[in-house]
């Protein structure tokens, strides 16, 4: 099977958090589980989009929903480290494009993980992927 391989440039990430690995998020082999560092991705990219005042359900009916994932693992993360959480847009498209992510250990900058969400605009009304508004658009492009 191919190994996904992800790279980006340190330019594309414009937003950074920091977020504890608690107890419950180490798994059975006692480090960071997949499923926690998923949802601690999405932790990320709520406060990267709180920051820029955008709700991901907005009041017009559009918002973003995520269209697939990409993980690559770079190392363990343990219970209580702090990880950076560096966020930031690439890639658009008419309709969405990729959140981009590189975290790391906080304390001594050690890799643990890069991702991608892509992500589109979706009209939770008619039910239907919408081109990308251009507000959203003129703000990161």
């Amino acid at each position: 099977m191919a190994r996904i391989k992800l790279d980006f440039p340190d330019t594309a990430f414009t937003f950074e958090t920091r977020l504890p690995v608690r107890i419950t998020d180490v798994n059975g082999a006692n480090h960071l589980g997949n499923d926690a560092l998923i949802s601690m991705l999405s932790e990320a990219r709520a406060q990267f989009l709180v920051e820029h005042g955008i709700e991901e359900a907005g009041h017009d009916g559009i918002g973003i929903i995520v269209t697939d994932l990409a993980t690559m693992y770079q190392g363990e993360s343990f219970y209580p480290d702090m990880l950076r959480f560096e966020v930031g847009l690439m890639d658009f498209n008419k309709y969405g494009g990729d959140f981009v992510f590189r975290v790391t250990k906080a304390d001594g900058g050690q890799p643990v993980a890069l991702a991608k969400y892509g992500f589109v605009f979706f009209n939770y009304q008619s039910r239907e992927v919408t081109p990308m508004p251009q507000a959203f658009r003129a703000r990161f492009a």
